[in-house]
């Protein structure tokens, strides 16, 4: 089986196709393993076998899947530290972010086990008028096999929760994770086939790089659901397109946060520093570009910049943040504060000489940035923080309206909170506070415009992998019937006009 052949080796073994994939340690740059990658065989053997298996899975039942999950639940519990551990020496990030991820993974495996049967289970319709003698249902189905293709920068909780919503659902699973976290989704995996030895094949990994991702949805799942950048996926989109095959795509984000005359200034800075810089500003919901009303402008600016230079780096127990994983971010930083630096803006901490060889940035905060600066415009993905000063929260709300990106966002308002959060064009936002929305199992996870489309997470990412079924069933014979030709002449013209004269004879609202 799949599952079986990519184990990783330290002695330099040559993958199916002749390469590997070799996974380093972000602290030091030494290696940690190496795992064959898989090619198109590999993937459709993983594909096959999960597609021999999903109906044995959704036969179970609503029931016998909980068992399982649950099962599977308290050895990602059991072994938590285990893979905070990896995801610390893989990612970089500190353990206790690591930590953060494994009791989200949990989270959501509670949320699914709480909540699957109520939002997937049979539900009864009211028959329609014209079929009085019909009875009508929906019950949701999973569409069978599901390509989960994760990303490096939340290893387990990104794809941890989309395969849950997956499983939960019915279908069986491929995961290929990141070529930066392959560890990662092997471990992830192979706690599966510890909880759940009757089903080992319903949850595989297939590990490489882009071009194993392409031969999973080759190989023809039901359903792909891809984390990643704006171009990948569009690639990946394109792709499915060919056979039209459904997808989730959870993409970038430029995501802003507006602070009003009103906002509680210590506790905005707090929060926004944290939503900035946490996981190395890695984060498709990071902050990346605040929007401050001119009148708190100077006030706020000063307060983030001394919480920014206590910010601690590197991979020490006491860092708050990490290295950057993927080393070809680093130019893209380093062009965004250059860009931003040439255009007038001011760097009240950090700047270009915070770019400290070829694995940590340290915490950048730039001031007076230009509306249409790369840092303000564009996904940096690191540890920045464009400021925008804007003369009111109209100017803001519409200057995040207008980007190409719709995912999360943050509005900081002591009066005002809600009313300008929903004026806001984006799938998620926290009203004074940042990311919480995405700490909470129950509410759905997406964006818009270039972030992608889909949900996961909540009632709606469950749905997101499974299809309604409608259903009628005839309970008797009918006074007449819509759906032959037999229907005595005039039966029609009688309803509609039975129908015209009641709404008319109930019209009782005028608009002027």
């Amino acid at each position: 089986m799949t599952n079986s052949a990519p184990t990783a080796t330290r002695d330099g073994v040559i993958g199916f196709d002749g390469t590997e994939v070799v996974s380093i340690d972000q602290a030091t740059g030494s290696e940690l393993a190496r795992y064959p990658v898989a090619g198109e065989r590999e993937a459709a053997a993983a594909v096959a076998a999960a597609r021999e298996v999903a109906g044995a899975w959704w036969g179970l039942g609503f029931d016998g899947r909980a068992q399982r999950l649950r099962a599977w639940q308290r050895e990602i519990a059991r072994s938590g530290e285990e893979v905070a551990t990896l995801i610390h020496a893989e990612n970089g990030k500190p353990v206790d972010d690591a930590r953060s991820e494994v009791l989200a993974t949990v989270a959501h495996l509670q949320f699914a086990l709480d909540n699957a049967e109520r939002v997937l289970g049979r539900r009864d319709v009211p028959a329609a008028p014209v079929a009085p003698n019909q009875r009508a249902w929906v019950e949701y189905q999973p569409y069978g096999v599901v390509g989960v293709i994760g990303p490096w920068n939340f290893p387990l909780m990104t794809p941890g929760a989309i395969v849950i919503n997956a499983l939960a659902a019915g279908n069986a699973v491929v995961l290929k994770p990141s070529h930066i976290t392959p560890g990662v989704g092997q471990w992830l995996v192979r706690a599966w086939e510890r909880a759940v030895p009757d089903f080992p094949t319903v949850l595989q990994y297939l590990i490489g790089y882009g071009a194993t991702g392409q031969a999973l949805i080759a190989a023809g799942p039901d359903k792909v659901a891809f984390t990643g950048s704006v171009a990948t996926g569009k690639t990946v989109a394109a792709q499915c397109a060919q056979t039209v095959t459904p997808m989730l795509l959870e993409l970038g984000g430029n995501d802003g946060v507006i602070v009003a005359e009103d906002a509680d200034l210590d506790d905005a800075a707090a929060h926004i520093v944290w939503g900035a810089l946490q996981n190395t500003g890695h984060g498709c919901v990071s902050l990346e570009v605040a929007y401050v009303v001119e009148p708190v402008y100077d006030a706020f600016v000063e307060k983030i910049s001394t919480l920014a230079r206590g910010i601690r780096v590197g991979s020490d127990d006491d860092a708050q943040i990490g290295p950057v994983p993927l080393t070809s971010q680093i130019p893209v930083i380093r062009e965004h504060i250059q860009d931003a630096l040439d255009r007038g803006a001011t760097a009240t901490v950090g700047g270009l000489d915070t770019v400290a060889g070829d694995r940590y940035v340290a915490p950048t905060i730039l001031v007076d940035v230009p509306a249409d600066a790369l840092a303000a415009t564009e996904e940096t993905f690191g540890p920045t923080l464009a400021v925008v000063k804007v003369a009111d929260t109209e100017e803001a709300i519409a200057r995040i309206n207008a980007g190409p990106y719709g995912l999360g966002s943050a509005v900081f308002s002591r009066d005002r909170g809600e009313a300008i959060a929903r004026r806001l064009r984006a799938g998620m936002t926290s009203i004074n506070d940042v990311l919480v929305f995405s700490m909470n199992p129950a509410l759905p996870f997406g964006g818009r415009g270039d972030s992608g489309y889909g949900r996961k997470h909540g009632g709606e990412g469950l749905r997101e992998f499974a299809y309604p079924h409608s259903f009628s069933a005839k309970t008797g014979p009918a006074q007449l019937s819509a759906s032959t030709f037999d229907r005595p002449a005039g039966v029609m013209a009688h309803a509609l006009a039975a129908v015209r004269d009641r709404l008319l004879a109930d019209d009782t609202t005028k608009i002027n």
